[in-house]
């Protein structure tokens, strides 16, 4: 899988790169709906970026994997059948998820740099917000993709900067997802206060 699919302006697109970026832009495209078939599209592109940043040494990004699997096995069934019922954070939560978002950040940072992890203050913020997101989204609370949006954003600038240009388009491509999948999950908050 590592085997190179084609090379342009001297980027080697791999076969794992290529399915990985497929699958993930379909089960992170289907979750701006909220269906349940996100969570398998999401497991599978999980596991193949997994395999890939483990062997770039993205180490926080391939344990991020193993998360986004546990997460989508969790989405799976707290979803339902019924997809996603978009809901809103209460205040007082915000403030705990902010917090404990620092805290996991600045403490990962250290532990990533001592084993030589290629972006260490990157992958470890991206890291925990993915945690964060990933699990407010399993809840279904609308500000995940606030948070999605801003992990994918930072984590653009670091697959761009490694020369993972497919997997940069790729997390571009979920900063605009985000933007969308806020705004639909915003909209149905809305309409369901009413």
């Amino acid at each position: 899988m590592m085997s190179v699919l084609f090379t342009a302006w001297g980027y080697e697109l791999t076969v794992l790169e290529a399915l990985a970026f497929i699958t993930s832009v379909i089960g992170v495209g289907l979750g701006v709906f909220g269906p349940r078939a996100t969570w398998p599209w999401w497991n599978i592109s999980s596991l193949l970026y997994a395999a890939l940043f483990f062997e770039s040494k993205y180490y926080a990004s391939a344990a991020l994997q193993l998360v986004f699997i546990i997460g989508g096995i969790w989405g799976w069934f707290g979803w339902g059948k019924g997809g996603a019922i978009p809901q809103k954070l209460q205040g007082r939560s915000k403030v705990f998820w902010f917090i404990a978002y620092l805290v996991g950040w600045f403490s990962l940072y250290p532990v990533l740099k001592s084993i030589g992890a290629a972006a260490s203050l990157t992958d470890a913020f991206g890291f925990v917000g993915s945690c964060f997101a990933q699990v407010l989204m399993v809840l279904q609370k609308y500000e995940s993709w606030i948070l999605w949006f801003i992990v994918d954003a930072v984590y653009t600038y670091q697959f761009f900067h490694g020369k993972y240009y497919l997997t940069a388009i790729l997390y571009f491509i979920f900063v605009l997802i985000a933007v969308a999948g806020w705004v639909r999950w915003y909209r149905s908050v809305k309409s369901n206060a009413q």
